[in-house]
């Protein structure tokens, strides 16, 4: 079954525990999620419901405690360690709240750093850079270093680094964060932008101004989903 019919990701039964000093900690309760290709979620909820948590399990930065995870067709919560980075720099584009640029390395350097993993000729990877810069019209600023530019032109370009691979899902974890409002509501729009054009997008937020820019908006509580609305036609 493709993953258009099933869902590009698929979580059933996920649970998280946490423990420490004996303490057990429920982050994730029983997460049953599914998000098709082409679609565009927002996972909302107050600070300490267990967003971040499900969205690192997404997006194989961690592994649930119970429950399976189908990405794109394949099982991959008993995956090695050297498995997941793989599947990551393939599958997924991460968008951070502190956006995540290496200091040292330009605007250009840094949006090549996840082709050079997959040991991509030169020239590919310099077409695919370009391509990812002009869609967040951030090509002016490739020789740039991150310290040179503000916190809306930095999440342009971390937005460029997780399109560049064209992977198959983006995942947001509250990127307009650190931003003003109107950066934020630029970065805001980018990302409507792209889902237009195909992108799929998982977007953590705990803003509800910005969720509504979503298809579909899945509520978290304590660790449950306890609600989910569609967008209005």
């Amino acid at each position: 079954m493709s993953s258009d019919d099933r869902g590009l990701i698929v979580l059933d039964q996920v649970r998280k525990v946490f423990t420490t000093d004996e303490v057990e900690t429920h982050a994730l309760a029983g997460i049953h999620m599914q998000i098709r290709q082409g679609e565009y979620v927002s996972i909302n909820g107050p600070s300490g419901c267990g967003k971040s948590t499900l969205l690192s399990i997404v997006g194989l930065l961690d592994t649930p405690t119970e429950g399976s995870y189908v990405l794109n067709g394949q099982p991959v919560q008993a995956l090695t360690l050297s498995q997941r980075a793989r599947i990551r720099n393939l599958e997924i584009g991460f968008i951070f709240q502190n956006f995540n640029l290496i200091g040292d390395l330009s605007v250009y350097e840094n949006v090549e750093l996840p082709l050079t993993y997959r040991r991509m000729p030169s020239a590919e990877r310099k077409e695919r850079v370009k391509q990812a810069l002009d869609r967040v019209e951030m090509s002016h600023r490739m020789k740039h270093f991150p310290s040179q530019l503000s916190g809306g032109q930095q999440q342009r370009v971390a937005v460029a680094r997780a399109l560049v691979g064209s992977p198959s899902v983006l995942l947001a974890d509250e990127p307009t964060g650190n931003l003003d409002s109107k950066n934020g509501e630029a970065v805001m729009t980018l990302l409507d932008e792209l889902h237009q054009g195909g992108a799929t997008i998982c977007m953590v937020t705990h803003d509800p101004r910005y969720a509504t820019y979503a298809q579909r908006q899945i509520i978290l509580f304590d660790g449950q989903i306890v609600d989910e609305n569609e967008a209005a036609a």
